[in-house]
């Protein structure tokens, strides 16, 4: 895993190997009972960092929207959907702003995600 941190969160001091977290976090997922497993690496009153991992067929079910946020697929593919709107298929390398919309998110494959949200001031 990370390096220790002073902060809160290990972002919040030190720069985060998203690869060895993001394969730490999939070999959870594995494991785990619903299938994904989330970290969050950088925490404040107006930004965030969520690395996750899902396995192939694991959903993180429909929910509100942050004020403004982007989905960055470092390995596998998601589709990210709005409900009653668009869809997207993001493989890995590609980052798509999530839409304001309530929506969802399903791995077609294995797949890490890092979500940055901006919080309201």
């Amino acid at each position: 895993m990370g390096t220790e941190t002073t902060g809160g969160h290990p972002a919040d001091d030190t720069a985060v190997d998203l690869a060895e977290e993001g394969a730490s976090l999939l070999a959870q997922a594995r494991e785990g009972g619903n299938g994904h497993v989330s970290r969050l690496l950088l925490g404040g009153e107006r930004q965030r960092a969520v690395l996750m991992a899902l396995r192939s067929g694991a959903t993180l079910s429909e929910h509100e929207s942050p004020p403004a946020a982007t989905l960055h697929v470092l390995q596998g593919t998601a589709r990210l959907y709005a409900v009653d709107g668009p869809e997207w298929v993001v493989p890995a390398g590609r980052l798509v702003a999530i839409p304001s919309a309530r929506h969802g998110v399903e791995a077609l494959e294995d797949t890490v995600i890092l979500l940055t949200v901006a919080l309201a001031p």
